[in-house]
């Protein structure tokens, strides 16, 4: 089977979550009608910002509600992070929307000390695996990029995710390891960052999606609000681990993450 995924690579106003989302609902709205998934970078309405006070909101607030309008309106599932506010901690958490208007969420592993990220947000603890449409998706944030060990691929997703606000500064550095975390995984990867800039760091973008081989099969480079197509062929990847199963020689071992 195959799965269609709209990426969406935007040039995020600063902490203006309203404007985000109406420059948004504009590009949306023009999205192909037979897509499954539709990808938008990490904290999408608000920018990478440590003003939690400003931008965190609740499970119950505008930006959740509008993923789940889109979801509805759009029938396909939609992703995206946001500050979000539970309990007595705030969390990196990327949603994911689906038509149904459930939501299912993981937390932001690995926070950007250098930027104390680690100061204004808590860190998830449980690596999840989102299914859908029978195709087993792991969800990354960013940072969580630069450690292989918290995406090592068990043989239990097909593809992953890596939503970012990815500087400029380190781009060689982005477009090596999504690569290499396809490579050593065998499956598919969903890159998406933003362009412009917030809080005096710049972004260029280059959101793609690369293959089982490490091979890109698009990227939206420097373009501003912009959508990239991919059809992810099930079929092939598993027709490539059979012939090609490396996973069956990787080494066992248990994650410890409190």
């Amino acid at each position: 089977m195959t799965f269609k995924i709209a990426i969406v690579q935007t040039n995020i106003i600063w902490e203006d979550a309203a404007s985000n989302l109406k420059s948004l609902d504009g590009l949306i709205q023009d999205i192909d009608r037979d897509v499954d998934l539709i990808v938008l970078p990490e904290m999408f309405a608000t920018g990478f910002s440590m003003n939690t006070k400003k931008i965190a909101q609740g499970m119950d607030g505008e930006v959740v509600l509008w993923l789940k309008q889109k979801a509805k309106d759009t029938g396909a599932a939609i992703m995206g992070s946001q500050a979000i506010t539970d309990a007595d901690k705030i969390y990196n958490r990327a949603l994911f929307a689906l038509p149904s208007q459930q939501i299912i969420h993981y937390d932001k592993r690995h926070l950007f000390s250098p930027g104390n990220e680690n100061i204004s947000y808590s860190p998830g603890f449980e690596r999840k695996i989102f299914n859908y449409k029978g195709i087993r998706i792991l969800p990354q944030i960013c940072y969580d990029l630069r450690f292989p060990v918290w995406s090592r691929n068990k043989n239990d997703y097909d593809l992953a995710i890596y939503i970012a606000n990815w500087p400029a500064a380190r781009q060689n550095v982005w477009n090596t390891l999504i690569k290499a975390r396809a490579i050593e995984n065998q499956c598919y990867v969903c890159a998406v960052n933003r362009v412009g800039s917030g809080a005096g760091i710049d972004y260029i973008g280059e959101s793609q999606c690369i293959n089982f081989k490490g091979e890109a099969l698009f990227n939206l480079q420097q373009n501003a609000n912009v959508i990239g197509y991919c059809n992810f062929d099930n079929a092939a990847l598993k027709s490539f681990k059979d012939k090609f199963a490396v996973y069956k020689d990787a080494d066992d071992f248990n994650l410890i993450t409190a």
